[in-house]
């Protein structure tokens, strides 16, 4: 849930902070004193866009940070976080977004920095947002498969991971065959141009890290002279009278005549001892290594001349030796499948030919849980729509008409159903797509009919609902009420509402008024007590004079809306 909210020099908020409980919270107020902007600053929060216009007037960059708290461990926003290396510890995530008056949002979740596609990401699985002319996702025919996917729950999610795991080997196999199926020109150049490729490459002659130890010889060549005094110096300093090993032979010699007397004496000697046959040892490898050390002008040339060709083909084909000699093993592998193209394409048509067969029994799986899933769905709606005192109109889930034969099904990676929900408002006339059909009032309730069933299968912390209600009165009114309250018992519910019945349903009533202190506008929010909330319902009952008549009536809906939440 959506526990806390800060706002700060947005649009004409100046500061606020406002506190949310569980249930239904409602929000009423004049018409501009500010409700929708406080939802417009949530929506921000979840990703939506932004512009420089929100910031308030005068103002370098307005700041918007909303605190979520979510309760059960196993909700989808966790491994969201994780896959995203957000940490979230005691259940909190803190959204946060600042806009500057140049266009600029940075972004935040728990404090690490992200983007604005990253927050959407996670915003998704936090809020949910209804307007009344927000009803996309409803009206766009291309989500109607995935609310009903949705809907279906665990046995259509599984069945399509089935499905999807055996239509990526499928497209797989599709491509490589489209590419061998190319026209003779188009392949006849591919094959000249492997072929110049895989010769350049051979004739190089590469061996593995020949690049490395080339270079070390490289660099040996160039610094002959400061190696051969280095090394000369070094043994000079070791070997002959009156040298380095010579003075180690007399103190290990001095030392050995009086090791017998104690332990720690016997111990210095032989340390001195194991130090002066190291040290002749090293003596012969630095010997060994200046015997061995010869400058050869022409080799020089020859590991520079080697290392350039060899860069060149690194620009070309790899980073390394070894990933050019990989490329190399590709190449000669697509030049076997090329050259010998009809094999090969008898061979993968053979494959595609059997897994299309696995395709197609996984796709009809896929589609016959749907089928099944949307009867239950068009049962649902009815009942839900019945309630909204729409009885008499007819809901059903359009699927395409599938052929019988495999090969003429258009495999997606959702699979081979396209679905549409139709809808008739009126007895004897026919269905049409829903988009084509639903007024604005019955638009809300059907939408406000969807969310109910849906949002027990989205698992969103927040729904919030912006005058939903518009266009709709009496015992409509009170339905879409009832319902509304339904949905927060599963989810807290945050509603913008016009309509007294909604209100008197509340858990928490919030007023949001408007004023102007010194020529500048500021929006302020109270929770309403009992006697406030009287005289709020009653001024949405009456309008603007609030008369004894008017809170009598909202004294009857708030005891209606108690009685009718028990």
């Amino acid at each position: 849930m959506l526990a806390e909210l800060s706002i700060k020099n947005f649009a004409i908020i100046e500061s606020l902070s406002i506190s949310f409980e569980k249930g239904l919270t409602v929000l009423t107020g004049e018409t501009g004193a500010g409700k929708s902007i406080i939802i417009d600053a949530i929506h921000l929060l979840s990703g939506a866009r932004g512009s420089a216009e929100f910031v308030r007037f005068g103002e370098k960059r307005a700041e918007l940070e909303g605190l979520f708290l979510i309760e059960e461990t196993a909700h989808p926003v966790y491994d969201k976080c994780n896959e995203l290396g957000i940490d979230v510890s005691d259940g909190m995530i803190v959204l946060r977004r600042d806009l500057s008056s140049s266009g600029k949002s940075i972004c935040r979740i728990n404090g690490k920095l992200v983007t604005i596609a990253i927050l959407r990401e996670v915003g998704q699985y936090l809020v949910d947002i209804h307007g009344q002319h927000d009803n996309q996702e409803l009206m766009n025919e291309e989500n109607h498969l995935k609310l009903l996917d949705q809907y279906g729950g665990n046995k259509i999610s599984k069945a399509l991971e089935d499905y999807i795991e055996v239509f990526k080997r499928y497209e797989t196999l599709r491509k490589k065959l489209t590419q061998l199926s190319e026209n003779e020109q188009e392949m006849a150049h591919r094959l000249d141009l492997l072929q110049f490729q895989l010769d350049e490459i051979n004739n190089a002659n590469l061996q593995l890290n020949e690049d490395e130890q080339l270079l070390e010889e490289k660099a040996k060549i160039s610094n002959y002279e400061k190696i051969y005094e280095a090394l000369q110096t070094s043994y000079n300093s070791l070997h002959g009278e009156q040298r380095g090993l010579d003075w180690v032979s007399h103190a290990m010699s001095h030392l050995e005549d009086v090791g017998p007397i104690n332990p720690t004496l016997k111990e210095l000697s032989e340390i001195v001892s194991n130090a002066y046959y190291l040290l002749e040892d090293l003596s012969y490898q630095v010997r060994n290594e200046l015997d061995s050390l010869e400058f050869d002008p022409e080799r020089l040339n020859y590991v520079e001349n080697r290392l350039n060709e060899i860069n060149q083909l690194k620009r070309k084909y790899g980073q390394t030796v070894e990933e050019i000699l990989m490329y190399a093993a590709k190449v000669e592998e697509e030049l076997d499948t090329i050259q010998n193209r009809d094999s090969h394409v008898n061979k993968l048509q053979k494959e595609l030919d059997s897994i299309m067969k696995d395709l197609v029994v996984e796709a009809k799986n896929v589609s016959i849980l749907r089928k099944s899933s949307a009867t239950q769905l068009i049962a649902d709606i009815h009942k839900e729509l019945k309630e909204l005192y729409m009885e008499k109109t007819t809901f059903d889930v359009h699927f395409n008409n599938l052929t019988a034969h495999m090969t003429n099904h258009k495999f997606t990676v959702t699979g081979i159903d396209q679905v549409e929900f139709y809808l008739s408002t009126n007895p004897g006339e026919p269905l049409k797509p829903l988009s084509k059909t639903a007024s604005g009032g019955e638009l809300s309730r059907i939408m406000l009919a969807m969310k109910s069933i849906f949002s027990q299968h989205q698992g969103i912390t927040s729904i919030i609902f912006d005058e939903v209600d518009t266009g709709v009165s009496g015992r409509v009114a009170q339905a879409i009420a009832e319902k509304i309250h339904r949905v927060s018992v599963g989810s807290q519910v945050l509603c913008i509402t016009h309509l007294p019945q909604v209100a008197a349903m509340a858990d928490t009533h919030l007023y949001i008024a408007k004023e102007t202190i010194d020529g500048r506008t500021k929006t302020s929010v109270k929770a309403l007590e009992k006697a406030e909330k009287i005289n709020e319902i009653g001024r949405m009952i009456a309008g603007a004079q609030v008369t004894e008549l008017s809170k009598e009536h909202a004294k009857e809906l708030l005891e209606l809306a108690s009685n009718s939440k028990q």
